[in-house]
């Protein structure tokens, strides 16, 4: 009976050691908040593309302290390297990024960091889909209230949000950015980007996905710009002694909605409200728009920035986790045309797996629905906006047609 008790205890110790074990992988690294440096050159006086370049050096700074992995490639042949490759890559993002310092000297400017570094842990972008470039559509983001923009005049903040959201997403060059941002996605911009419409589609979205081609649509909604205290702000002279001795509250509050939408499905993917809150230190007109150099200047104006890094980097996380999709535009027999090419990422050889696109006659408007055919695509004339290849089944047996998709997972 003892040594039956004695085995026992050694099975639960075991079991509890892989049950803790199991545990402590599913739990999240912890955020640790960390420092980096980034230098940069000053070409022409041009001080703000230095001050990005720096900054964005400061971040793979912080990112390869907090998590970074080297792999090493070599290429021998007949006994000689012929060639060697050294990537380093991490797996982080940052969040809350403030500026602890910047110093100049010369034509050479250096910038340090502060930020919230987390480790992402989600292994969906490791499939082929994560190296193609989603297209991704991105519209206005309109103001809910137009009077919260009368200080400083940032009325044009609905079109110059989602330009600078573009520019940072270029810049990151992991989609297809295709520009809409004089186009407003919500009629009911109280309720949205919840409000329904008739047939139950959330909005627009799929015929505008169809229009400019895009896999993805990316929208929202400024739903505050205003000053936390607009007594703070009047022209009398009591109103301008109590600024100059910080006898008022002089804080801006900025909070926006986004949500990305699936452009076939019209379903959203995603989304997220970012705030932020800091002082409006702009000096009598020197703010005029929301993305001047005055505007940029203020501590609210670099606070908003910090949010719009954020925005950025939440898109390419959330369509990282996507499969690829593009519609089939022409089928010929064995022969199949898509609408991506090459500025996708796709190359000859490629494989793509084709799902059947089906609507209902009771209700037309609805979500089409995707059911997998078992038949495959495979690429070998590439152009820049669209590729062919063979099905490996003759569309007369199996009814691939216009419309259907090609997915890559």
């Amino acid at each position: 009976m003892t040594a039956f008790y004695r085995r026992l205890k050694q099975r639960i110790s075991i079991v509890a050691a892989c049950a803790l074990a199991l545990v402590l992988a599913s739990e999240p690294l912890l955020a640790a908040v960390v420092e980096g440096v980034g230098h940069a050159s000053i070409h022409n006086g041009d001080i703000d593309s230095a001050r990005a370049q720096a900054r964005q050096a400061a971040i793979r700074d912080m990112a390869l302290q907090y998590d970074a992995r080297i792999s090493n490639s070599d290429t021998v042949e007949n006994g000689v390297l012929t060639s060697s490759r050294l990537r380093v890559t991490s797996n982080v993002s940052a969040r809350n990024v403030q500026v602890v310092d910047e110093f100049r000297s010369g034509q050479l400017l250096r910038l340090t960091l502060r930020a919230e570094m987390t480790s992402q842990q989600n292994s969906c972008g490791n499939g082929a889909a994560s190296t193609l470039k989603k297209r991704v559509a991105i519209t206005g983001f309109p103001l809910l209230y137009p009077d919260h923009a009368r200080v400083g005049r940032l009325d044009d903040a609905g079109e110059m949000l989602p330009q600078q959201l573009q520019a940072r997403l270029r810049e990151a060059d992991s989609v297809q950015i295709l520009a809409a941002t004089t186009l407003r996605m919500y009629g009911d911009l109280l309720n949205a980007p919840t409000a329904q419409q008739d047939d139950n589609r959330l909005t627009n979205v799929r015929q505008l996905a169809r229009e400019l081609g895009a896999q993805f649509v990316v929208s929202g909604v400024i739903r505050d710009l205003d000053v936390a205290d607009p007594a703070a702000w009047n022209t009398s002279v009591l109103g301008k002694l109590k600024r100059s001795v910080k006898a008022v509250d002089q804080s801006r509050r900025f909070i926006a909605d986004m949500v990305i939408y699936d452009g076939f499905s019209g379903a959203p993917v995603y989304q997220q409200r970012f705030s932020a809150r800091a002082q409006w230190n702009a000096g009598p007109g020197s703010a005029s728009g929301f993305s001047s150099a005055g505007f940029e200047q203020t501590d609210y104006g670099k606070a908003v920035a910090q949010v719009m890094d954020d925005m950025a980097q939440s898109v390419t996380d959330a369509l990282n986790c996507q499969p690829f999709m593009t519609r089939i535009s022409r089928v010929d027999g064995e022969l199949a045309t898509i609408e991506s090419g090459a500025t996708s990422g796709l190359r000859p050889s490629a494989t793509l797996q084709v799902y059947r696109s089906a609507r209902h006659f009771e209700s037309l408007d609805a979500t089409p629905e995707l059911t997998e055919t078992g038949v495959n695509i495979t690429l070998n004339n590439v152009h820049p906006e669209f590729a062919s290849g063979k099905l490996s089944a003759h569309s007369g047996q199996t009814n691939i047609q216009q419309d259907d998709i090609a997915v890559v997972w």
